[in-house]
């Protein structure tokens, strides 16, 4: 059996005939190679023959992309050196191939009867060879090679149409066997098991996408300033009778692992495309849907072509459509990263950088990237139960991201207290089942036309009352209290003890807090504490009867506590002391809101001087284009073999090219003065009126003259002087 192809010259060498070969190896990639080895089955039927399918994994290129001394350049010079050395060592009839990332292969032909321990012997070899050193950077790199061997026809299963993904699936997981074996190991029955199921579950998903089996289902994105849907994000969904269901990350990472990711992806765009088109016909707006882009679709397809193409295909308007990444899809080539997304934003598509948090993200990258949203880590909604500390990295979050003058979206968000913590950190929108779990396109649509939106109380924005927290575990008191102050206006919440202190807190945006000592519990002191870190803008008091004097003084100290006051009170000390502490937290809010303000101020004048030194610079650049245009056009002038001659409306001579100083005596020094009073041919000239052609004698030949007037396009537009042509009888005569 003959299963040579001709190979390129070199690692890195293009493609020849009808195969494609990696760019980083210069070897076939896995398209090419499965069709090789169908190729190689069906001679391999005909004759009778036998051969090996060997997968190799290079452990060291993981290694390499996330050892912090190495970077992207080592990694591909890692593959290469595993390439060139795959492919000087093929022998007649063996055929190699780079499946991507850390992941090679290679088809042997074995001869029939050859026993699996030669073929170990075969593959162990190739395997010593493969796992000399490497010098990456200075640096000698050992790799680290495993094997796993698949025989044809043994391995190759009964899934008609799909032996060759069969086959190399068995290979594959015998790979997965082969750190225990010595670095090689064969295919064995109840390793292909699993890898047989895999196979029919990709084959199964192939054929929903073609056959369009697959749903979308929506779910909304909410404005805490106005509570009503901003935006969506599609997640997909399939539904088998043999699979069961399979849907959001789940569903994306098997056609990653079926080899379908750009498909699935094309489905998506463009099933977002027609229902976007859909409810715009309907007059609902449901904001940008967003579609979720995976790593290694990131990596492997054109996706601003992709989003281009959706486009034109469904008419879908662009500010429709949105795209999120992970900072997973990013980090790896920042500076790809930057041009595909600014290819996106100059469609006009939106960019959301999707479970921020849980990864590594560069400050410095994050803001040179065009990204319009940061969407917070489900991981990272805080409850209203949540320790200050995993707050406090809530509220770092959506600080440092309006710093970078990006709003902030939380995911997973489940419950009315954590909208309301969230609203009081700053957050700009949420999405979970608090407001709507993921729905069908039609129940969205509903939800639409009702207009439905949160509750009130849960925004950021609306008119705001003086809010003050009662806390106290005795009825009595706080039915005094209530009655004392309800005649200042103030809007008036109450809680019997901490914990249901701090659920009021996230529900409404209290002003100031007056609380009881000694609760059953959770003391006031540490009930205050909390507060303060969880809610460090509100004025915080004490009343009660009960003085651990050590721990208020411990309170006063830290700063959780403003003021102390006992029982019984004094009913106007009490009330001024609490118009005080409004007071003061007006002030408070007033300075933050001026800081707020000027810092907003002080971005939008930095963002304006950088665009006006932009725009400086295009105005620099285009004076100096039009310079040396007007250079060149003088050059060309000068060079004509005619006369030329510029005459302003007020009948100056302001230009006479080199052929006009020879032809036309006193051509020259008359520019700067009246053209009718030079010599009597530049008189003769200066006289011609517009589209008149007249012959004129020269000094030693005869010449035509023509005049004609420069005026702009426009209507009522003045006239910007005369041009006066002079060419000789004989053209073709030097000037």
């Amino acid at each position: 059996m003959d299963t040579t192809l001709s190979r390129p010259e070199g690692p890195r060498a293009e493609a020849q005939g009808p195969f494609h070969f990696d760019e980083a190896t210069g070897l076939p990639g896995r398209a090419d190679f499965m069709a090789h080895i169908e190729a190689a089955m069906r001679q391999a039927r005909r004759d009778g023959h036998e051969f090996a399918l060997l997968a190799i994994d290079v452990a060291k290129l993981v290694e390499l992309r996330s050892a912090l001394e190495f970077g992207l350049r080592d990694s591909l010079a890692m593959a290469m050196a595993m390439a060139a050395r795959l492919h000087a060592g093929s022998a007649a009839g063996q055929r190699v191939a780079h499946l991507g990332g850390s992941g090679f292969a290679a088809l042997l032909p074995t001869g029939n009867g050859q026993t699996c321990e030669a073929l170990r012997e075969r593959a162990q070899a190739l395997r010593a060879a493969l796992q000399a050193p490497v010098t990456l950077a200075g640096t000698e790199v050992l790799p680290e090679v495993l094997i796993g061997v698949a025989l044809f026809p043994a391995d190759s299963g009964p899934a008609e149409g799909h032996a060759a993904e069969a086959l190399l699936a068995a290979a594959q997981a015998a790979l997965a066997d082969a750190q225990a074996t010595g670095g090689v190991s064969f295919s064995r029955r109840e390793l292909n098991a699993p890898a047989q199921r895999e196979l029919q579950h990709c084959a199964a998903l192939r054929q929903a996408i073609e056959q369009g089996a697959l749903s979308l289902a929506y779910q909304p994105k909410v404005s805490l300033e106005t509570g009503t849907i901003v935006g969506t994000e599609a997640l997909p969904h399939w539904t088998s009778e043999e699979w069961g269901d399979c849907s959001g990350t789940a569903l994306s990472a098997l056609a990653e692992r079926s080899g379908q990711i750009t498909a699935f992806g094309d489905w998506m765009l463009r099933q977002v495309g027609r229902q976007t088109v859909a409810w715009r016909q309907a007059g609902l707006a449901a904001g940008p849907v967003c579609v979720n882009v995976t790593p290694l679709q990131f990596r492997v397809s054109d996706v601003a072509r992709q989003v281009q193409a959706a486009l034109i295909a469904t008419g879908a308007e662009p500010g429709d459509l949105g795209i999120e990444l992970t900072e997973a899809a990013l980090l790896p080539d920042v500076a790809r990263a930057t041009r595909v997304l600014n290819e996106l934003t100059a469609i006009g598509v939106g960019i959301t950088l999707d479970d921020f948090g849980t990864g590594y993200s560069s400050l410095t990258s994050l803001a040179l990237l065009p990204i319009q949203l940061i969407k917070i880590d489900r991981s990272l909604v805080p409850d209203v139960t949540a320790s200050p500390d995993e707050v406090s990295v809530t509220r770092a979050i959506i600080r440092m991201a309006h710093d970078l003058q990006r709003p902030v979206i939380a995911d997973g968000v489940e419950t009315e207290g954590q909208v309301g913590l969230l609203s009081a950190k700053g957050c700009d929108q949420v999405q979970g089942s608090c407001f709507s779990p993921p729905v069908s396109a039609e129940a969205l649509a509903e939800l639409l036309r009702q207009r439905h939106r949160l509750p009130a109380h849960l925004l950021r924005a609306r008119e705001h009352r003086r809010t003050l927290l009662l806390v106290d575990d005795e009825d009595n008191i706080l039915s005094a209290l209530k009655r004392l102050l309800r005649r200042d206006g103030y809007q008036i919440v109450t809680a019997r003890n901490g914990p249901e202190g701090l659920q009021r807190l996230a529900e409404h945006p209290v002003d100031v807090i007056l609380s009881d000592q000694r609760m059953p519990g959770m003391s006031g002191v540490e009930f205050l504490r909390q507060a303060k870190a969880l809610y460090p803008d509100t004025v915080r008091m004490t009343l009660s009867g009960f003085t651990d004097l050590q721990s208020i003084i411990d309170a006063v100290n830290e700063g959780a506590i403003y003021k102390f006051l006992t029982k019984p009170w004094d009913d106007e000390l009490l009330r001024s002391h609490l118009a005080q502490a409004f007071a003061q937290k007006e002030m408070a809010d007033e300075n933050k809101r001026l800081t707020t303000q000027l810092a907003g101020a002080n971005a939008e004048l930095e963002t304006l001087n950088t665009r006006l030194a932009v725009l400086l610079e295009a105005q620099q650049a285009q004076s100096r284009l039009l310079a040396s245009s007007a250079s060149g056009t003088r050059d060309l002038l000068d060079h004509l073999p005619a006369a030329v001659l510029g005459i302003d409306p007020d009948g100056m001579l302001a230009y006479a090219n080199r052929a006009a100083a020879r032809w036309v005596p006193g051509a020259a020094q008359a520019i700067g003065g009246p053209a009718e009073a030079g010599q009597p041919l530049m008189q003769a000239l200066a006289r011609l009126q517009d589209g008149q052609i007249r012959r004129v004698k020269l000094a030693d030949r005869h010449g035509w003259a023509s005049c004609q007037r420069l005026q702009d396009e426009a209507p009522g537009v003045l006239q910007r002087g005369r041009v006066v042509l002079l060419v000789p009888s004989d053209p073709m005569e030097k000037a």
